[in-house]
């Protein structure tokens, strides 16, 4: 346990009250180790956002256990206040409850508060142990900017003076998912200004932001190989930024040249494909050109063993999980693209790939998932039903029309397929790429209503197994952020051209604020795939060459809307183990999972169908009972070869959460 989370948790001593009310502006008790932390004490964190909903909660699951003496789903709850003011809770809660408050004012006495609440939560718990360690006397905003920078990120702006240093730092960081805050790219934009040899180099938007950097570096990659003689054609990315054509990057350094490598065998860069490579290219460089089918099947299969050393572990954090599922949807969807005959040759060491992170994904589900619901939102949502909030706070920040469109079952490796097209009809377009987790069982009307509804399942138990009530929850949601019932718009079914001319005239109307839009195309892909993932992976070129989606992110974005992508799940190839026939006693049907309201029937099923097993997911409703299929395997006809949804895999769970924009 960590000194973070050992300062924070001795603020909890057990069997000292039931009910807690902690006064938490910046979200410091939403940290997923310190959750899981007093999880293990006995205490369950429920955020105050609804005081209706919460008294709810309350009053059924927690008071009235303990006024009779019942055990409750745990010994103490606490309430969570994101803010300072009590004054606003319920007098009843006020008198009955132990009242603590927690700020970062108190934790980071010796640095700067207004550099140390813009930097993401999860730097919190390294720099309270730096603080202790290092930190000997109190620092001014410029020294904790430089404090942080040489404790947390490893890195000295003072001591870049070179291309290579440049460029070493920036991979480093965007190999590893760890771009730096604003207030930190900036500082080292001011120090790295007063060197001549990053003139005209945006310095801050490099270490900000990912996808600039990547832009810039495909472009410098495509040149370094112009001055090799080599000429090809780019795979799939958009077009740069104007500056980009003045920038080189010092591919020959070492340092450079080893991250580079891992970026194309992750699917991060792209590699140019070619008609012949000359023998005077260096050996380290040949990753980043491709020159027929054998050295794509080269590239992937070298791009699984990279990712067979790298899976995260049961300890790994969420940020790991996410980080990892985007590599694995570029390595899935190379992989899908080869011909039949390459694919053959390495389908069982990806298949020992797929195995194995589902494993270690199963045993992470298993001890914080829990933690999941309550983290906070504000740099970008953890789970599905996160995404409601962050789109309001990205309204509150002056984007004031949004467009969220949810592809029905889209996994990550299809939306890379479909990004791919898409940039190669309209290089205008660019992506910016994170993931999140869906909700457990991954169906459609568990995950789907949280997504559109912002609430956990157990917030909705009265329509889980049905997605009717979507457009109201979407409209209420909107309303209770201050938005009027006819600035909010909802609809579903889209699939194909022919839907867009009248959709565009819906969403021209001037009053529409919000839009939520279900494209549902590749659910009914999936759920017609005869020939696996590879077929289904066929389909969708077909579908993306009629240029819907193109369309579809052009005609939103040229009304103004700020445009954001997401799925409710994702879906996986599985093989049948059987289909249990129970009538009505199954009251949820998916392929991976059968939900149930008995407990009778759940340990029924399971005696029957010996390779399944249960989990207990909080924020489910009680009386919902999920039980899973083990592995790669379905409730369908024993031995049929499906494509499906329902279960805990990494291409189910987590799924693409996209900024979809024009370039600047």
């Amino acid at each position: 346990m960590t000194l973070w989370v050992d300062r924070i948790l001795k603020e909890f001593p057990a069997d000292l009250a039931r009910l807690w009310i902690v006064s938490d502006p910046n979200d410091v008790l939403l940290d997923e180790q310190v959750l899981s932390g007093l999880r293990e004490r006995g205490f369950e964190v429920l955020p105050f956002e609804d005081s209706v909903a919460f008294r709810s909660e309350y009053e059924e699951r927690y008071r009235d256990a303990w006024d009779h003496g019942q055990p409750a789903p745990s010994n103490a709850l606490v309430l969570h206040l994101r803010g300072t003011n009590t004054n606003d809770l319920p007098w009843d809660y006020l008198r009955q409850a132990r009242k603590l408050s927690l700020g970062l004012t108190e934790l980071f006495p010796k640095l700067s508060y207004a550099v140390v609440k813009q930097l993401g939560s999860d730097m919190w718990p390294s720099l309270f142990a730096a603080q202790a360690k290092h930190a000997h006397q109190s620092l001014g905003e410029a020294a904790t900017k430089e404090f942080v920078l040489t404790h947390i990120f490893r890195i000295s702006p003072h001591l870049i003076t070179r291309p290579e240093d440049l460029w070493r730092e920036l991979l480093r960081l965007h190999y590893g998912d760890t771009p730096l805050p604003a207030v930190l790219a900036q500082h080292v934009e001011q120090v790295l200004g007063e060197h001549d040899t990053f003139k005209g180099i945006p310095i801050a938007a490099l270490f900000a932001n990912k996808s600039v950097t990547l832009r810039v570096v495909q472009d410098a990659w495509y040149r370094y190989l112009n001055q090799q003689g080599i000429t090809g054609s780019r795979m799939s990315e958009p077009a740069p930024e104007d500056y980009a054509d003045k920038i080189d990057v010092p591919f020959d350094h070492h340092d450079v040249r080893v991250i580079i490598d891992s970026m194309f065998l992750d699917g991060t860069l792209h590699p140019l494909v070619v008609q012949g490579v000359p023998t005077t290219l260096p050996e380290w460089a040949k990753l980043g050109v491709v020159q027929d089918p054998l050295s794509m099947k080269d590239l992937v299969r070298d791009g699984i063993q990279n990712l067979m050393s790298e899976l995260p572990t049961v300890d790994s954090s969420h940020r790991d999980w996410t980080h990892f599922s985007r590599r694995l949807g570029e390595i899935l969807s190379r992989f899908h693209g080869l011909d039949t005959y390459h694919a053959e040759s390495i389908k069982d060491a990806m298949q020992e790939l797929l195995n194995a992170a589902d494993a270690r994904l199963c045993e992470w589900v298993e001890k914080h998932f829990a933690d999941l619901p309550s983290l906070p939102a504000a740099k970008g949502p953890i789970m599905v039903h996160h995404i409601p909030r962050y789109l309001s706070m990205c309204r509150d920040e002056g984007e004031q029309k949004i467009a969220l469109l949810v592809f029905d079952g889209l996994a990550v490796d299809q939306w890379v397929q479909i990004r791919e097209s898409v940039i190669n009809q309209s290089q205008r377009l660019m992506f910016d790429e994170h993931t999140c987790f869906a909700w457990l069982p991954t169906l459609t009307s568990v995950s789907r209503q949280a997504l559109f509804s912002g609430l956990r399942p157990r917030e909705f138990a009265d329509s889980i197994e049905s997605t009717s009530k979507e457009p109201s929850q979407w409209k209420r949601f909107w309303q209770d952020h201050g938005l009027n019932a006819s600035e909010v718009f909802y609809q579903k079914s889209i699939k194909r051209n022919d839907d867009l001319p009248a959709l565009e005239e819906e969403l021209s109307n001037p009053s529409v604020k919000i839009a939520g839009l279900v494209v549902d195309t590749i659910d009914e892909i999936i759920h017609g795939a005869v020939l696996g993932k590879r077929g289904v992976a066929n389909q969708i070129k077909s579908w993306c060459e009629s240029g819907f989606v193109e369309r579809l992110f052009s005609m939103l974005l040229d009304n103004g809307f700020h445009v954001y992508l997401t799925a409710d799940h994702g879906n996986v190839e599985a093989v049948g183990i059987g289909r249990p026939n129970q009538g009505v006693a199954s009251e949820m049907r998916g392929e991976r999972v059968r939900a149930y309201r008995n407990e009778a029937m759940v340990a029924e099923t399971q005696a029957t169908y010996g390779d399944t097993f249960r989990l207990d997911i909080a924020g489910l409703p009680a009386n919902f009972m999920p039980l899973f299929a083990g592995g790669r395997q379905a409730f369908v006809t024993k031995d049929d070869q499906v494509v499906v949804h329902g279960g805990i895999s990494v291409e189910e769970l987590l799924v693409p959460f996209i900024n979809v924009r024009y370039v600047n």
